[in-house]
C-alpha cells in the first residue's frame, strides 16, 4: 500500500526536528569530533531525501514548492554513495541554514494537503 503525501511530509517535518534537536548546543568542532552526532544527522537527512524523492515523484506540483527539493535529492544520493567525499562542516551548516526553511515549507503545504490523502497522488505528466 502506497503511502499518502501526509505521511512523507510528517518525515521530513521529524527529521526536521531530529535534527535540530541532535545539533542543539553543539559546537560546529563537537559536532565534527562526535560520530554518533553525525551518523544522526546523516541518517535524518537520508530520511529527508527519499520523502522529497516521492513528493517528487507523486506530488510534483507540492515538490516543485519546495526550494532546494533537488538538492535534497542530491544531498540524500551524496551521503548514501559517495559518503567517503563527505565534509562534516558542510553538513552541519547545511543543517543549520537549510533545515528551517525545508521544515516551514513542509509545514505550508501539509496544512494545504489535508484534501490530498483522499485524493491520491497526482499524475505524472505523460501519464495515460
Amino acid at each position: 500500500m502506497m503511502r499518502d503525501i501526509t505521511a512523507y511530509l510528517c518525515d521530513i517535518i521529524d527529521a526536521c526536528d531530529s535534527i535540530a534537536s541532535i545539533l542543539t548546543g553543539i559546537s560546529i568542532e563537537a559536532y565534527v569530533m562526535t560520530r554518533e552526532k553525525r551518523s544522526a544527522v546523516e541518517r535524518e537527512f537520508i530520511v529527508i531525501g527519499e520523502a522529497v524523492s516521492m513528493l517528487a515523484k507523486f506530488w510534483p506540483d507540492r515538490f516543485r514548492r519546495l526550494s532546494d527539493g533537488r538538492k535534497a535529492i542530491g544531498f540524500r544520493n551524496i551521503l548514501t554513495h559517495n559518503y567517503a567525499s563527505l565534509d562534516h562542516e558542510t553538513v552541519y551548516e547545511t543543517a543549520l541554514q537549510d533545515v528551517p526553511k525545508l521544515r516551514r515549507e513542509c509545514v505550508e503545504i501539509l496544512s494545504e494537503s489535508e484534501d490530498a490523502v483522499t485524493d491520491g497522488p497526482e499524475e505524472s505528466p505523460g501519464a495515460d
